[in-house]
């Protein structure tokens, strides 16, 4: 059996007509021949919706009664009996009441497609899964009903219901979206301007990413390699070197031109793995890239050029920027550059080729510099040493001349030029190369003495020991290099992978420091920690050292490395290269996670012995509220019996003695309650049942609880007051606590005050003692008694369960009465929201 075809009308807001388009479409295909039928439908009292939906078979919805509350859902067993072409499905996301078969809307809907049903609903952006958090910073609503993102991208089809702001909230004037009584509040809350244009654009954002996610299944499942400019796509090749900040801003410049434009950077590193090129440098460049909104990648490749293409192939890049190349004309004349190839082979992708400083005849000259293999000191010592070598060795082929010929005393210059390569490189080995020709023309070919050649073999001779020489010394200059590069990579990986070794074997991190004072020579080494409590002045202290005289503050060190804004190694010693600060800078980021992961088992050990003894002190509590229980219950029958059989003739002290026993009793059964809740709370084991409920019914219930005396509690309640996400008998419990404390405390001829009033799409309950005399005021002693109330057990109680409720609970002092302020999620304005289990 095929699978049907979804379709889903997506929408940024509420009352943008998803369900009016669902309709319209259903009626369209009803038109034309199809059997629809509406599965489920929410107009949410919308005459146009409820319109637009007449004429269409609709199926009975399933009635479910949940916790004394009746609710309705989608008969899905009758749908799927019914087994129409397409299925007219609303509101994606709900969450289904228990009972109702699947938990999600969404998973009836994947049963209608796998049945073979075609299936239209509708879904707002901001249900989806990996929006909520976004969602929520904008609008400050978390959205309790969301929808796995793959759900929606399975989608065969999804169309975007659009609308500007200023309409949306036109509409919501018009009383066309909401109730009269919540107009005001929606459009200076959710329904800002703000709010919906971020919306809106969010879902542009991820409907246009869902075009793509298509485009490229096209192109990919047709074999077409050769990119589409349907999007611009820039891409920044960085090789390194220091001119990258030029390309990435120049790049970042031609993409602010073009609306929607993406910008990419690509480093290519070499298959050997021996690159050129200073971390530190990259690091800057990819950080300034990120900066201005581009993203960073990275490759190997044998070939630059090759990989270049390939990636921006892959990536459907129509614009490539490249530097200018840093290599002389000589060198451009022998090996076309990576700018050159990269036009050849790029085809339809435009190149750009920025100039920089660095670019060949650019810039000043410069003299060359030692490469990373050698080093400064092997380059000069090779220099110094043709210098002094040379003309002794023709001293020496003078004393012998005749004996060996022009080619004998090549061949010996020329073992004198691998040598310079090997220590010193490559451009000492070219001075020695040259030096050598010069020495051997001058003293060695006739006319002696001179530079001009008068025999043609011999200037074949010099030019071919130059050619060879050059090459030779090349090939081990690079040698010599690549070797370093090995070498210098083994010493760093063994030095890191002992730093992770003993880190794994659990040292403590005085050993670690010590280990890395060892392994770099160094004289003395502090890991320092900042307060970060500390005033203005910084205050360092020393978590780890190692050496004599450890450093104590960053600046008394010689190198200092940050491992993040309030750690820092700090080390005393000289001859640390540029590659040892950064090997160093990685042992420091091993040192901080050594560090945290100290202090992360330092809490976890506290917290572990904070949970036993909590863990303790709930089995005390349990315990002794299973053992009082029945001698409390006892002792209420007994007073109550005692009470029966003196009613008549019974002395009226005995009487008054009677009812305070029977007060005290009750108070300390009720505390008993008090406590065995409290730590079920705590412990997990009190179930939630989170659902709309009407706060109206909730208070009088609490205010029966209350006995005689919550009927004296004035009531100040809104007209309009809407429902409130909770546990409705939790809720009553919490109330019906703090209504029996402000009873108690409220002067008798000042009975004690409920108030409700909503707010930024949440319902605050404020319960208030009785105002006393005024001209009393509060004593001393009534201050602090008000202030052991805030901590009382039964606002304790309440605070916890106005907490799991996702609510909160605040105490304070107002015209000289005791308050608390029970807030919580008020239900969507005309929504179902279906209960939801608290675990």
């Amino acid at each position: 059996m095929a699978r049907g075809r979804l379709r889903i009308y997506l929408g940024a807001a509420p009352g943008v007509g998803k369900t009016y388009a669902m309709l319209s479409e259903g009626q369209r295909l009803r038109s034309l021949g199809a059997d629809v039928v509406v599965g489920l439908v929410e107009p949410h009292g919308r005459r146009p919706t409820a319109v637009m939906a007449e004429g269409l078979e609709t199926i009975a919805r399933r009635g479910l009664s949940y916790r004394g509350a009746f609710f309705t859902e989608m008969d899905l067993d009758a749908v799927l009996a019914r087994r129409p072409q397409v299925a007219l499905v609303d509101e994606l996301a709900h969450s289904n009441v228990p009972g109702a078969g699947n938990a999600k809307r969404w998973q009836d809907v994947e049963e209608l497609l796998a049945a073979g049903i075609d299936v239209v609903t509708t879904l707002n952006v901001q249900h989806l899964e990996s929006l909520n958090d976004v969602v929520r910073q904008i609008t400050g609503v978390t959205q309790q009903e969301t929808l796995p993102d793959e759900v929606a991208r399975r989608a065969d089809q999804i169309e975007l219901v659009d609308l500007p702001p200023e309409v949306l909230r036109r509409r919501m004037v018009h009383g066309d979206i909401y109730p009269p009584d919540r107009i005001e509040s929606a459009l200076t809350h959710y329904f800002r301007v703000g709010n919906l244009t971020a919306l809106r654009e969010i879902a542009l954002l991820w409907l246009a990413d869902r075009v793509e996610e298509g485009l490229q299944r096209y192109r990919a499942e047709h074999g077409i390699v050769a990119p589409w400019e349907t999007r611009e796509r820039i891409l920044v090749s960085l090789s390194g070197g220091p001119e990258g900040e030029t390309l990435i801003r120049r790049a970042a410049r031609i993409s602010t031109r073009t609306p929607g434009t993406e910008l990419l950077a690509l480093h290519v590193v070499p298959q050997d793995g021996l690159a050129d090129v200073d971390p530190a440098v990259l690091n800057a460049q990819r950080t300034l890239l990120e900066s201005l909104g581009g993203s960073y990648h990275q490759t190997t490749g044998e070939d630059v050029v090759d990989a270049l293409l390939q990636f921006a192939e892959a990536e459907s890049v129509t614009q490539i920027v490249l530097g200018a190349s840093r290599h002389g004309r000589l060198t451009s004349l022998l090996r076309a550059g990576v700018g050159e190839r990269t036009i050849r082979g790029s085809g339809p992708i435009d190149v750009h080729i920025v100039t920089h400083e660095e670019a060949a005849g650019s810039a000043v000259f410069r003299l060359p510099h030692p490469s990373r293999g050698t080093g400064p000191r092997r380059y000069w010592a090779a220099l110094v040493g043709a210098v002094l070598v040379l003309p002794l060795l023709t001293l020496v082929l003078i004393a012998l001349r005749g004996r060996l010929g022009l080619a004998g005393d090549l061949v010996i210059y020329l073992l004198v030029v691998v040598v310079v390569a090997l220590v010193g490189g490559l451009y000492p080995a070219l001075f020695a190369a040259v030096a050598g020709a010069l020495l051997a023309d001058f003293y060695f070919t006739a006319p002696v003495h001179s530079l001009a050649i008068e025999r043609p073999d011999e200037i074949t001779a010099l030019v071919v020991f130059v050619a060879t020489a050059a090459v030779v010394g090349t090939a081990a200059g690079r040698a010599a290099h690549h070797t370093h590069q090995a070498v210098r990579a083994t010493s760093e990986a063994r030095a890191l992978s002992r730093l992770a070794t003993a880190m794994m074997r659990g040292q403590d991190l005085t050993a670690l420091v010590e280990q890395i004072r060892e392994s770099f020579g160094l004289r003395a080494v502090s890991l320092l920690e900042k307060d970060p409590e500390a005033s203005a002045v910084a205050r360092w202290y020393v978590v780890a050292s190692a050496g004599e005289r450890p450093p104590e503050k960053p600046y008394e060190a010689d190198v200092e490395t940050p491992v993040d804004d309030n750690l820092t190694l700090a080390v005393r010693g000289s001859g640390l290269s540029t590659e040892d600060r950064r090997v160093l800078a990685a042992c420091a980021a091993e040192l901080g996670l050594a560090h945290a992961r100290e202090r992360t088992a330092g809490r976890s050990c506290s917290t572990d012995v904070f949970a036993d003894a909590e863990h303790t002190r709930a089995s005390l509590l349990l315990a002794a509220g299973r053992d009082l229980r029945a001698p409390l219950h006892t002792a209420e029958a007994a007073l109550e019996l005692l009470r029966r059989r003196r009613t008549d003739g019974s002395v009226p002290e005995e009487a008054r003695l009677l009812d305070a026993a029977s007060t005290a009793v009750h108070r300390a059964a009720q505390l008993v309650t008090d406590l065995d809740d409290v730590s079920r709370l705590h412990a997990g084991a009190l179930d939630l049942y989170l659902r709309p409920v009407d706060l109206n019914d909730v208070l009088g219930a609490a205010l029966d609880d209350l006995g005689p005396g919550g009927h004296s509690i004035v009531l100040r309640l809104p007209e309009a007051l809407p429902d409130v996400i909770a546990d409705a008998a939790l809720l009553t419990r919490a109330l019906t606590a703090l209504g029996a404390d402000a009873l108690r405390h409220s002067p008798p001829d000042q009975p004690p005050a409920f108030t409700a009033e909503v707010e930024a799409g949440r319902v605050r309950i404020r319960v208030e003692d009785g105002t006393p005399d005024p001209a009393q005021g509060l004593s001393t002693a009534a201050s602090r008694a008000m202030g052991t109330r805030a901590g009382s057990l039964a606002l304790r109680l309440s605070r916890d369960l106005a907490e799991a409720m996702d609510g909160t609970l605040e105490t304070g002092t107002e015209s000289l009465a005791f308050s608390a302020m029970l807030t919580l999620p008020a239900a969507a304005p005309g929504g179902s929201t279906a209960p939801v289990r608290a675990e």
